[in-house]
């Protein structure tokens, strides 16, 4: 006989594949990103393909970037003898937490060639440079 009870292992077993997946079917719909650093600024580079710039929103709130959209494709083909139809849609986001040295204020975004790459500036922060320093003692 098996037990139903919330301990017994047999039931999270069971669900796995189905939480795998979702995982799966999210990672499916978002596109591809590169993330990098250099001396004077932040890159962002979202693979967007088939993307028009009007489906894409980009906004910045609170030390995070998100970028969402919709794709929506559709291809057509006839021939004397065949007829060929594909459509693609579906809607994705990804957000990206900022380190604290980004200048949100300067944030930039370039769509070309089905890639949207965003930049952002560096800040110095005040302690950021030339914080270690001597500390004088006094006698006495």
């Amino acid at each position: 006989m098996v037990e139903k009870s919330g301990n017994d292992p047999f039931w999270p077993s069971l669900f796995e594949p189905l939480r795998a997946l979702g995982t799966r079917v999210a990672n499916w719909f978002s596109p591809a990103a590169e993330a990098s650093g250099e001396k004077g600024a932040y890159r962002i580079a979202i693979e967007v393909p088939g993307v028009a710039e009007g489906d894409i929103h980009l906004s910045i709130e609170q030390g995070v970037v998100t970028v969402r959209g919709e794709k929506r494709a559709q291809r057509e083909e006839a021939g004397e003898t065949w007829f060929f139809s594909e459509r693609q849609f579906g809607a994705f986001s990804r957000s990206f937490r900022l380190p604290p040295d980004a200048d949100e204020g300067g944030i930039s975004a370039r769509l070309a060639d089905g890639v949207l790459e965003i930049t952002l500036p560096r800040r110095v922060l005040p302690d950021a440079e030339g914080s270690a320093r001597r500390i004088p003692i006094s006698a006495g």
